[in-house]
């Protein structure tokens, strides 16, 4: 846990030096095309990017350990307040994508090993090929494509809050899960089906099969928790996948998210709100990895912290 603090401390570094190194001026895209280099100066000034870096790290960390997230240069709001409007449909993206790459993928894993060579596992195989090789906004234009323009079944885009009903939230919520969900099946599916096969092969399988147990009892009971330590791995490393693909999917499905705040913070050049957002990012990335290493020991009693 305490290992968290300096994880975050290089990361709020590297973005810090990142957005200042890299060329363009927030300052120049406030005043707009028509303002002169006085005016562009005034503006510097006011932001406080005239200061040495060293000084703007210093004053910027010291307001984030006190919970002042800073003011937007762009949207002219507190980070604060932009990150609450907008957390509500990342997390619904995130956790429906979530629940449904799990609830579709282990079964899929487990149905491969179970099968393993037959045309079911080949399917598999051929299916987390295709997740890892075509990008999220290919799959999200196709699913636009065939479901909504096509067939009409789901809007194109947009996003309705479940304040507004749970069955339009969800009929706008699902298209853009299933896009973001395809990767991390892909991934969970194929590391499911490597380690139940592999489990599938060990001593206690063949007792517990010669004792009588159904395929069922012995997949599910003995194969699947045994194998269960890396496939929540593998779960916790595709966080970072889901991360990603959050930004590149609100943006397709035109969603009012963190990842749609970012994308627009990053071409406004609005240091406050991307350097919060991707800091916020990171640290939802070790929590949940961090909850995962403890749940070792729930799954493997051996493991002890």
């Amino acid at each position: 846990m305490l290992a968290t603090i300096p994880v975050l401390g290089m990361v709020a570094i590297f973005v810090f030096l990142m957005l200042r190194l890299t060329p363009g001026d927030p300052a120049a895209v406030i005043a707009g095309d028509n303002a002169n280099a006085e005016q562009v100066a005034q503006i510097r000034a006011k932001l406080g990017l005239d200061e040495p870096l060293v000084s703007q790290f210093v004053i910027w960390i010291t307001k984030m350990v006190q919970g002042d997230f800073g003011e937007s240069f762009f949207f002219k709001k507190t980070v604060a307040e932009l990150i609450s409007q907008r957390i509500e449909p990342t997390l619904s993206l995130a956790l429906c994508t979530l629940v449904l790459a799990v609830a579709i993928a282990v079964p899929l894993g487990v149905l491969a090993a179970h099968r393993h060579g037959s045309w079911i596992d080949r399917f598999v195989m051929g299916f987390s090929v295709f997740g890892f090789s075509i990008p999220v906004f290919v799959v999200g234009y196709l699913l636009i494509y065939v479901f909504a323009i096509e067939l009409g079944l789901v809007p194109v885009q947009g996003y309705s809050r479940i304040a507004g009903g749970f069955g339009s939230f969800i009929e706008r919520l699902i298209l853009p899960s299933i896009t973001l969900a395809v990767i991390y099946i892909a991934l969970i599916a194929r590391i499911t089906r490597a380690s139940v096969i592999e489990i599938l092969g060990e001593d206690y399988i063949r007792t517990a099969r010669a004792k009588g147990l159904s395929n069922r009892v012995v997949l599910m009971r003995h194969a699947l928790r045994n194998a269960a330590v890396p496939i929540i791995t593998v779960i916790g490393i595709g966080i970072a996948l889901l991360i990603g693909g959050v930004v590149v999917t609100e943006s397709v499905y035109n969603i009012p998210g963190l990842g749609r705040l970012v994308v627009d913070a990053v071409l406004a050049r609005d240091y406050p709100v991307i350097q919060v957002v991707i800091l916020m990012f990171s640290f939802v990335y070790v929590l949940i990895n961090l909850v995962i290493d403890l749940a070792y020991s729930f799954f493997d009693p051996r493991i002890r912290y």
